[in-house]
């Protein structure tokens, strides 16, 4: 997963490139501060020749259902099966305040517009059909509905045996996409530090509270930046870390891992700690 507002389209068109050479097979896109994510995997997708580009998330509020739908048709038709189209409801904290829309209710707004998704008549991009299509889902009503109207879900900042619980509820056909946040400093305190900054940007996110308490931690693991034993347990620290926390996403039943390597900051350049990760990981570079 790579954040992308900090630096200008033809620069993340180039860090797809790199990601690319790397031997990684999928970039996904965060859709928070204010870059457009399907002109930004149009883009992205231009500028690459395998890789798949995927949206993790693409925020319902922000586009009407109809647009969506045939935007990712449209980079479906163009790109096939290079593009996954990830949906969340993202937080009141945004959506009222930054954006002052109404969020409503989350469970209520996804299904409405998944159902106004699917009425866009058939014959828009007709002989491409439609991407993946999968919901960031933490609850289990949400995990059910991506399994169910849906094609799978996306499950982020959560333990492995969450990524079994929902590949649990989802059934065996559909995708488990799971992200897990990792970091390739050279000291254990680099490590730890750059996980505790990750989690200061949720852990005053109720939706990620819940979670975390359905997952085993308590309140006092919500601190500013998380404990350590949130930020010990949800990231994967250091190059072996990392690649641990990776393979039991998958052994947990994941089809596909994000990973999201975190620097000191939102806009540190990925490339450094992603050049580390593939050799933790023995790809091929191309």
């Amino acid at each position: 997963m790579c954040v992308l507002d900090f630096i200008s389209t033809p620069a993340a068109c180039q860090l797809a490139r790199d990601v690319e050479a790397l031997g990684f097979g999928s970039i996904f896109l965060p859709e928070g501060a204010g870059k457009e994510s399907f002109s930004q995997a149009a883009a992205m997708l231009s500028a690459t020749d395998r890789i798949v580009v995927g949206t993790a998330i693409a925020n319902i509020h922000i586009r009407d259902a109809v647009a969506a739908e045939a935007a990712a048709r449209a980079l479906h038709a163009m790109y096939p099966d290079r593009f996954v189209l990830g949906l969340g409801v993202s937080h009141p904290q945004q959506v009222e305040g930054r954006l002052s829309l109404n969020y409503g209710k989350p469970l209520s707004a996804m299904r409405s517009y998944l159902e106004r998704m699917d009425a866009v008549p058939s014959f828009i991009d007709e002989e491409a059909g439609r991407p993946p299509r999968l919901l960031a889902a933490l609850g289990p009503k949400m995990i059910e509905l991506s399994g169910r109207v849906a094609d799978g879900a996306i499950p982020y900042l959560v333990l492995p045996e969450q990524t079994a619980h929902t590949r649990e509820i989802v059934g065996p056909d559909a995708l488990v996409v799971s992200e897990v946040g990792v970091t390739l400093g050279d000291d254990a305190a680099t490590n730890l530090r750059r996980s505790h900054a990750h989690l200061s940007v949720y852990d005053g996110l109720e939706n990620y509270r819940a979670s975390w308490r359905r997952q085993g931690f308590d309140d006092t693991d919500f601190v500013p930046g998380g404990s350590d034993r949130l930020a010990e347990a949800l990231v994967g620290l250091g190059p072996d870390g990392a690649k641990a926390a990776l393979d039991a996403h998958l052994d947990a039943g994941a089809d596909h891992v994000i990973a999201q390597v975190l620097g000191d900051e939102l806009a540190s350049d990925p490339r450094p700690g992603l050049e580390r990760l593939a050799a933790v990981l023995g790809l091929s570079a191309r």
